[in-house]
């Protein structure tokens, strides 16, 4: 077996930030080549990713970053399979260093598109493997989402202080002064919050998929089969309207006060700050 100086296995270890005897190990498998040992190294962590392929991944964490001028913002998800490994270091410089390729990534969406996104001369999917093989558990990227504003308007992203979940919402204004004034930011960022607090299905009930619209009405039509028959389709538009209200983003009453919607507290923001504005759409991501 090659004998390996402490020195280079102490230079592949900072190169990797692999342990101590995994250095060892690949670089006397690789007869002292630091490029081999490297290669080995990677290899170990897609091997794990084989191997533990079926595990679950319920743990991790909700990921953001915006450019310096507001105009684009990104949001994703790092996962993995205890809170163990999602508190550790590694981890949670894997996950910033997400949040850096998502904002980079010139896509809008697409798990592998920001897995093959390069800063730095390194690919995020290279990134993701070397801390597989660090902490022996299945890594991936859950979600990922970026908008870019394409006119006058502000994104706003939040996650919640545990980091598990997270919202971002883009929204469209009548002028840039709009978009600046300090009401709509204020509210831009109260409506993200109130998204992490509610889970909207959609924006409005135009945008709701028909199944899930069929789905309900199949679902409170079995509920109410004894009631008289003429009777059914109002009690059905009724309990839709109240569906509408509770899933509906736009239609949904406001956490911080119950007397308005979310379409009626943006309509007077955007009237405070002089103008109009509408959210063009959302994204709601959460772990575990």
């Amino acid at each position: 077996m090659t004998e390996i100086p402490a020195s280079i296995v102490v230079k592949l270890r900072k190169i990797s930030g692999q342990g101590m005897m995994d250095c060892k190990m690949a670089l006397q498998e690789a007869n002292g080549d630091m490029d081999k040992a490297v290669q080995i190294l990677r290899k170990k962590g897609l091997a794990t990713l084989a191997k533990r392929a079926e595990r679950e991944t319920s743990q991790g964490l909700v990921v953001g970053k915006s450019s310096d001028n507001g105009k684009i913002s990104a949001m994703a998800t790092l996962c993995c399979e205890t809170d163990f490994v999602a508190r550790s270091s590694d981890f949670i410089a894997a996950a910033g260093a997400l949040a850096d390729f998502a904002l980079a990534c010139p896509a809008e969406e697409g798990i592998d598109n920001i897995l093959e996104t390069t800063l730095n001369g390194r690919k995020l999917r290279d990134i993701v493997t070397e801390v597989v093989s660090k902490t022996g558990e299945k890594i991936q990227v859950g979600d990922y989402t970026r908008y870019k504003l394409d006119g006058s308007g502000l994104i706003s992203t939040y996650i919640h202080f545990n980091g598990k979940v997270g919202t971002m919402v883009q929204i469209e204004t009548s002028s840039d002064n709009v978009a600046a004034a300090d009401v709509l930011r204020r509210t831009a960022a109260d409506l993200a919050m109130h998204i992490t607090a509610t889970k909207p299905l959609a924006l409005d009930k135009n945008a709701l998929k028909p199944e899930i619209i069929e789905q309900e009405k199949t679902v409170y039509r079995e509920q109410i089969k004894d009631k008289p028959a003429n009777m059914i389709d109002k009690i059905i538009e009724g309990k839709m309207k109240k569906f509408y209200t509770e899933n509906c983003l736009l239609d949904q009453l406001f956490v911080k006060d119950d007397s308005k919607t979310v379409a009626q507290v943006l309509a007077e923001a955007a009237k405070q700050a002089g103008g109009e504005a509408k959210i063009k759409r959302f994204v709601r991501f959460d772990v575990g």
